[in-house]
């Protein structure tokens, strides 16, 4: 049944209009605009001022020390989907990238209806491309001050696991690997909180989870998990942006480790907020999900031609 989205007065404060957009997200297929505009969030962005970087400015009169705040915000970088049909990317738009080809032509889930049973594996293909709306995001960051650049690039397809069949469907090399081989290495949430999804490695699309919502997310996060990642045994481009001076992109994703990156829900509904894995699980009809991939850069407008150094508030210098 279609949601009903009540009509906004425009003296209504922003926040409370976000919400509203938001919630009405169920009721259009995901698409561009939709993704675009699901950037428009205070909670993923998280903007803070962190410290103040020293800049040395040489002119024909001397030089002197110049100073510029440092700052910290999340961009989405990815749309990660998550789906269980072979072609059937949530994200209307690049559904054609990952068509059915030799090698990679089917899909679905090992499972079966039988309630006595559920240690079957579920499939899924995942989908990492670069998000529409990292502009978007660096706008509204730079309505609090000084912005950062994103390192990704909209709409490149960093992953199609359609392209990574030997890795993916098969788990070569991976399958061999310690972290495979070991219990409690490299799991996202903790058999000690009772609410340990499953492991990252092997980083390919199957897995032992009734939960088809939990089944997805660690698919994406063991996406997320190779495209963060220089030098990994997949098909992919990796997206790894380099430092420079008074400008530091984030570093590899982490499971459980909300300072490396965070989640947003977009597909089977947009959510307003950001979380990392395990979060409340939202049940998809077609097996289809997608979520957006935030991640923390840092940085500061230069103010001379030479960086110095910097100085974090909570401690450190860089």
């Amino acid at each position: 049944m279609p949601v009903v989205c009540p009509s906004i007065a425009p003296q209504k404060l922003r926040p409370l209009a976000l919400s509203l957009l938001l919630a009405c997200g169920p009721s259009v297929a995901l698409d561009t605009g939709s993704i675009t505009s699901s950037v428009l969030s205070p909670n993923c962005l998280a903007y803070r001022v962190v410290g103040i970087c020293f800049w040395l400015l040489c002119t024909p009169f001397g030089c002197k020390v110049k100073t510029s705040t440092k700052v910290r915000h999340f961009i989405p970088e990815l749309v990660v989907s998550s789906y269980a049909t072979t072609g059937n990317n949530p994200w209307s738009e690049m559904a054609t990238l990952s068509s059915p080809i030799g090698g990679a032509e089917g899909g679905g889930n090992l499972i079966t209806p039988n309630s006595h049973r559920d240690n079957l594996p579920r499939f899924k293909n995942v989908d990492g491309i670069g998000h529409p709306g990292g502009w978007a995001a660096t706008q509204l960051a730079s309505h609090s001050g000084y912005a950062c650049a994103s390192g990704a690039t909209a709409f490149m397809p960093y992953y199609l696991s359609t392209l990574d069949s030997l890795a993916w469907r098969h788990g070569i090399p991976e399958s061999l690997y310690p972290e495979s081989l070991m219990p409690g290495i490299r799991e996202i949430g903790r058999q000690a909180l009772g609410n340990m999804w499953g492991n990252v490695y092997p980083r390919q699309g199957f897995l032992v989870q009734p939960d088809d919502f939990k089944a997805a997310a660690v698919m994406a996060q063991r996406a997320g998990d190779v495209i963060t990642r220089n030098g990994q045994p997949h098909v992919y481009l990796p997206l790894t942006p380099a430092p420079r001076d008074g400008y530091w992109p984030p570093g590899p994703i982490v499971e459980n480790d909300a300072s490396t990156h965070k989640w947003q829900l977009l597909s089977p509904q947009i959510q307003p907020t950001c979380a990392i894995f395990p979060s409340d699980p939202v049940q998809s009809a077609d097996g289809g999900y997608a979520w957006a991939l935030w991640r923390p850069y840092s940085c500061c407008k230069r103010e001379g031609q030479t960086f110095l150094f910097s100085i974090d508030f909570e401690g450190g210098v860089s």
